[in-house]
């Protein structure tokens, strides 16, 4: 395990490795940031955004929270997709759960959580949207591996439920959203392909904020 003294040695180690290679690096990166992509993820301390996707600093506009959930009362949440969409003009928006959740794992289980009971209900209402589908899985760490993607796939929901992507949709052509679904057991990211325009026409008359 890295000791705290250590995180500052590798800190020095970085920056004369990007300056090694491009003395301009640190002032280049001070610019504003342009990044096409946001992602939304899980807060797990073993999934991190731009190392499994193999991107640099300013390439991604990052949120994570635990079980990468999207909630409409969630201030932190709406206040990262408005700026992301709206000001930074992103072309795609990620949510990007993975595989062997404790999140996931935890509302799945018949306990009081105590303060974490109103955070893991909204994955308790996945679990409720596709009880059937779930309860079907005999397998217990199939069922979780299935309520991660499904939970995924809901959260894309909630994202193009918002004004923000709506608006800037119609008017841009973009962003699109994606699922995805890291498999922290092989580190392979498994591609969900939702079906963004099916998905965004079909909850329109009920959802649609683009005064269209």
């Amino acid at each position: 395990m890295t000791t705290y003294e250590e995180i500052f040695e590798n800190n020095r180690k970085w920056i004369a490795q990007k300056t090694g290679t491009d003395k301009d690096f640190f002032a280049q990166l001070a610019k504003e940031q342009n990044p096409d992509y946001l992602y939304i993820g899980c807060s797990d301390s073993r999934v991190t955004a731009e190392e499994l996707m193999g991107v640099g600093p300013g390439e991604v506009f990052v949120h994570r929270n635990i079980a990468n959930l999207v909630n409409s009362v969630d201030l932190s949440v709406m206040s990262v997709i408005n700026y992301a969409i709206r000001h930074l003009k992103v072309k795609q928006v990620i949510v990007c759960g993975h595989y062997n959740c404790g999140g996931i794992k935890a509302a799945m289980i018949a306990k009081d959580m105590g303060i974490l009971n109103p955070w893991l209900r909204n994955i308790r209402d996945v679990y409720r949207i596709h009880k059937t589908e779930l309860q079907a899985i005999a397998d217990v760490e199939k069922r979780y591996d299935r309520l991660a993607e499904l939970n995924v796939q809901e959260q894309c929901i909630n994202i193009i439920k918002t004004a923000a992507l709506q608006q800037s949709y119609l008017a841009e052509g973009y962003p699109q959203v994606h699922g995805w679904v890291f498999d922290i057991r092989t580190g392979r990211i498994v591609d969900l392909n939702i079906d963004f325009e099916h998905i965004l026409k079909d909850i329109k008359d009920i959802y649609n904020l683009t005064d269209s």
